[in-house]
């Protein structure tokens, strides 16, 4: 039987019990909590916290790719104004040198080359975007189709872990110049053999054509070597778009090893 002695003794054991619980420090209870590497795991099983996940996840990459889409429209405009103040200047006045038009095409490369950069980089957030798209939302409006990619959630992880340009160099080079530059460089074209030839009809164009004393026949020369260049490079961008979407695929899938 327990008397009064058996309750107080049962109490003060409670009471040593409590004070034990809360001296121990947060080490101590730590065993019992979720470690930071299993998080991303625990939401991954919980299907509302991944749908939730997911859905920010897609607004994040989607706000890049618009970001870095931006700034691919800057650089295109920068270089239609440009040109059209070069334009206006050179044919202002019949005094006004050619050679201006030269320096048009070489800042229309320079803006090529920056483009062609920012366009790389453009494409790493669009191609996480497209596999999203092609892999989770056509699957979800029909199921029935196949994957494009079986493993596209090891795929989006791994490039999470260890982001990596997908777009090679002169593909992005020849997607660019193909789409804007291209037709930006001939329109520079035509108006310099426009102001060679019939703005000054006294003078033979390789007579006009010379700059600061190299031949006309030269500078011709080195700038048909250059439009050959550019329009091989637009052929290469046509023969080599593969895949049939608006961006021109590579014929080799990015995602694919």
């Amino acid at each position: 039987m327990g008397g009064p002695s058996d309750s107080t003794e049962e109490g003060s054991e409670g009471r040593a019990s409590d004070e034990g619980s809360e001296d121990r420090t947060p080490d101590e209870s730590s065993e019992d909590r979720t470690p930071d590497e299993n998080l991303g795991g625990e939401f991954a099983e919980d299907p509302s916290d991944a749908i939730s996940l997911l859905g920010h996840f897609y607004r994040g990459q989607m706000d890049r790719v618009t970001s870095w889409r931006s700034r691919l429209d800057q650089t295109s405009y920068w270089a239609v104004t440009i040109i059209a103040a070069l334009l206006t200047w050179v044919f202002s006045s019949p005094g006004n040198p050619h050679y201006i038009l030269l320096i048009g095409m070489g800042a229309l490369v320079v803006f090529l080359v920056v483009e062609t950069r920012r366009y790389r980089a453009y494409d790493v957030w669009r191609e996480r975007v497209r596999l999203l798209e092609q892999n989770l939302f056509a699957e979800l409006f029909d199921p029935e189709t196949e994957l494009s990619h079986d493993k596209w959630r090891r795929l989006i992880s791994d490039d999470l872990r260890d982001p990596a340009v997908k777009t090679r160099p002169f593909t992005a080079l020849s997607r660019r110049l193909r789409r804007i530059y291209y037709p930006l460089l001939l329109v520079l074209l035509a108006a310099w053999l426009a102001r060679i030839t019939v703005f000054q009809p006294d003078q033979p164009w390789y007579v006009t054509a010379s700059v600061l004393g190299i031949p006309g026949v030269a500078i011709v020369a080195g700038v048909g070597m250059f439009y050959l260049a550019a329009t091989a490079a637009v052929v290469y961008g046509f023969v080599w778009r593969g895949g049939g979407e608006f961006h021109e695929r590579e014929q080799s899938d990015p995602w694919e090893e």
